[in-house]
């Protein structure tokens, strides 16, 4: 035997080999001049295999055991062409087994998906990459595909090779770092990794980062799963989706962490099902009025105390609450009835856990070598090499795999303030300049449009919303107008303004107008939705009834003048689970909602509020058709800061309602209000009425205008305005076209 074979063959045994298919299975062999046939395997811990001919399996080749490690070799003299055949293996114990020869498949990844995966451009890559069921060259199994270009070897452990690293190493495909290995007879639920042999040596078993289907927290392997069995039920909600205009429509948003939402005392606090939460989630959804349900990350993670923003599964939804078919059940429900589904994703960052993205190959793959680019210390997770293009195709693929495979309506994309600047969450020293000396993230920002560019271009119905905490120009803008091209952004501004100046004593609240007026001053720049999120709930925060001022009373009053506010001022909304029904205590992923309030007449009455409140906004398209348009707001009066009184016009072309919200507990009987037409108008929503726990100050006769010209207008009208409260009214008169009304 060569040197060089003999080089070979230690190679394998000591599982050090970047090319297995070129020692092991048939190949054609050239001796003194005469071809001839030979097949090798490697096998630890057999103690005889023989290769078997599938056409006629009367021709039986008994192998030679070369290395007493499990290398074996056969010459077939009497044949010169390669054929279709089994192996059969026998162990020490007498068991015998026989299957497919895993090195005897070609590879399962093109050159062209090869091609396009380097130039960053694969948008179905993950069809290409990770562990996946399939028949390959007639056999039925699974093929492995890793991307790790400076590792010295890889090789797919699992629960059908008993995680022992010799049995399967894999084969690089030449200079694209990819690995690939079919194993026939695999099936689903088969658990794997990816044994990597880094580049300097160091031996590290790795999640698969394209698996399905990882098993559940602390185990860490990858399960084998069947992605494509799920009969979808929704094709009417997504042809209607595609027709519709996103920004004329409502939309007012239940933000969920499904571990939290509900669990079921009676069996150890364990979690809902995602079928349960089809049925007992999505109903009451529904039931509340609210247009989409909004998941906190479902992609696999390793700690519960992360709430799934520090992601280990990138493609897994959380095996936590059930399987990737129950998943789509679960939107599957929730499209049937009516609700969109928008999913929390997380491109900025992901956690260094050993199984993980992190030094892959040994080398900074994933993430940027220097420290300075590469991680955020606050968070102790490594930041994303968006440079690289592996890396950006490896997330706007899987934003389009969450869109397209599980029919998510739309993308929550957190910490975007994160990605686009060099120096976020950092100390002078901690952080290195762009190339022209900024603090921009060109790399970052070439991604994003990158992403919403092919986002919308095929997956046009997909909400992409931006979690963006700066002054950042243009993140709505199309990025062909220098805009990032996200569909929404969350307006933290005016989060931040709107929660500081309801924590106030009204007393005090005048010194404070200007935060409560202030965010219309920019509200057009972008298209913004209002948000009441988790963060704000958490963290000594206190919950949102726990901000408010004042006695019991005051605090539920306060409440639902401030969601009151929020539904009628311009913008899409989003209200975290528990504000609904005015929850004291902090959010925490530990434990249930306090869902017994409910036996209390404050929380029912909160909780009642808010569903008519969503009847209010979902029934009135002027409180959504314009949101982004100008015309569907007019200030009344924004400068009473003595009484803090405001006053707006909600409208759309067919349909105006007028808002009045009064900020303090001050009761004003006599309140006159200019209004743009002339006649009756009429009180339609209350804030302070009876059945909400209100004082009951309510309009129960019909306003009548009278010529006493007022807030720009040639009319008023006199009505009763009550203490922390919200009232809406509407022209009861012919609808008139708004450029037709009589105004001073």
């Amino acid at each position: 035997m060569e040197i060089t074979e003999l080089y070979d063959i230690f190679q394998i045994v000591n599982g050090e080999h970047y090319d297995p298919h070129r020692v092991l299975g048939m190949h054609e062999i050239e001796l003194n001049g005469e071809t001839v046939i030979g097949v090798r395997a490697f096998l630890p811990g057999a103690k005889s295999i023989t290769v078997i001919d599938m056409k006629n399996k009367k021709k039986q080749y008994p192998m030679t055991k070369i290395h007493e490690d499990g290398f074996f070799e056969v010459l077939l003299w009497d044949r010169k062409e390669c054929f279709r055949y089994r192996l059969e293996y026998t162990n020490d114990s007498g068991i015998t087994w026989a299957g497919y020869d895993p090195y005897a498949f070609l590879p399962t990844v093109s050159e062209y998906d090869r091609y396009l995966f380097g130039a960053g451009t694969h948008y179905e890559i993950y069809n290409k990459m990770g562990g996946r069921l399939l028949t390959h060259g007639g056999a039925r199994g699974a093929a492995f595909t890793v991307w790790a270009p400076s590792a010295k070897s890889v090789s797919v452990i699992g629960s059908f090779n008993q995680w022992d690293a010799r049995r399967h190493p894999m084969r690089r495909l030449g200079v694209s770092g990819i690995w690939e290995l079919f194993i026939p007879g695999l099936a689903e639920g088969d658990q794997y990794k990816f044994h990597v042999v880094q580049c300097d040596g160091t031996p590290v078993d790795k999640a698969d980062p394209y698996a399905k289907y990882e098993q559940l927290r602390p185990e860490t392997a990858s399960v084998l799963y069947n992605p494509k069995r799920y009969k979808w039920r929704d094709k009417r909600w997504l042809t209607a989706a595609k027709a519709k205009n996103q920004y004329a429509s409502p939309m007012n948003v239940y933000e969920v962490h499904l571990g939290s939402w509900r669990r079921v005392p009676e069996e150890g606090e364990r979690f809902l099902t995602y079928t349960e939460l089809a049925d007992q989630l999505v109903d009451y959804v529904k039931e509340m009025g609210y247009t989409h349900i909004e998941l906190m990350p479902v992609q696999e993670h390793p700690f519960d105390g992360s709430w799934g923003y520090q992601v280990t599964g990138y493609y897994a939804p959380t095996s936590r609450f059930g399987t990737p078919d129950e998943f789509k059940y679960f939107v599957d429900a929730c499209h049937n009835k009516g609700i969109g589904v928008l999913l929390d994703w997380v491109p900025a960052h992901f956690p260094k856990d050993v199984f993980g993205l992190g030094r892959f190959d040994g080398t900074a793959l994933y993430e940027h070598e220097d420290p300075r680019r590469g991680e955020h210390r606050q968070w102790g997770t490594y930041m994303f090499n968006y440079g690289r293009k592996e890396v950006s195709n490896f997330l706007i693929c899987n934003a389009l795999f969450w869109l397209k495979e599980y029919h998510i309506d739309g993308l929550r994309v957190d910490a975007v303030a994160s990605m686009l600047y060099l120096d976020f969450g950092k100390e002078a020293g901690e952080w290195v300049p762009n190339q022209y000396g900024g603090t921009e993230n060109l790399e970052a920002i070439e991604f994003i449009k990158h992403m919403n560019s092919i986002i919308k271009e095929k997956v046009p119905r997909a909400l992409m919303i931006a979690e963006e905490s700066t002054s950042w120009p243009g993140v709505t803008k199309d990025p062909r107008e220098g805009g990032l091209g996200f569909t929404l952004k969350w307006n933290m501004g005016w989060m931040n303004d709107f929660l500081f100046y309801m924590k106030q004593d009204p007393l005090f609240r005048k010194e404070h107008h200007n935060r409560l007026t202030f965010g219309m001053a920019y509200h057009y720049s972008d298209n913004f939705m209002l948000v009441l999120s988790h963060d704000e709930v958490v963290h000594e925060k206190s919950s949102m009834v726990g901000k408010m001022p004042g006695d019991d009373w005051q605090r539920f009053a306060n409440l639902r003048l401030a969601y009151g506010f929020m539904y009628g001022h311009p913008g899409k909304k989003l209200l975290f689970m528990g504000g609904e029904f005015g929850q004291y205590r902090e959010w925490s992923e530990k434990r249930s909602l306090d869902w017994h309030l409910l036996q209390y007449a404050d929380h029912q009455q909160m909780q009642a509020y808010v569903q008519d409140l969503n009847r209010l906004y979902f029934g009135n398209e002027a409180f959504w058709k314009e949101d982004f348009n100008p015309h569907g707001f007019q200030w009344i009066d924004c400068d009473n800061k003595d009484f803090s009184v405001v006053s707006f016009i909600r409208r759309s072309e067919e349909k105006e309602v007028y808002c009045i919200c009064n900020f303090t507990p001050v009761c004003h009987d006599t309140f006159r209000l200019g209004v743009p037409y002339k006649g009756k108008y009429k009180e339609i929503f209350n804030s302070d009425s009876i059945v909400y726990g209100g004082s009951g100050v309510e309009n129960e006769t019909e306003p009548v205008t009278e010529d006493i010209p007022l807030h720009h207008f040639c009319q008023s009208i006199c009505l009763k305005v009550p203490p922390l409260g919200m009232i809406v009214f509407e022209h009861l008169e012919e609808k008139k076209k708004i450029a037709n009304r009589v105004s001073k």
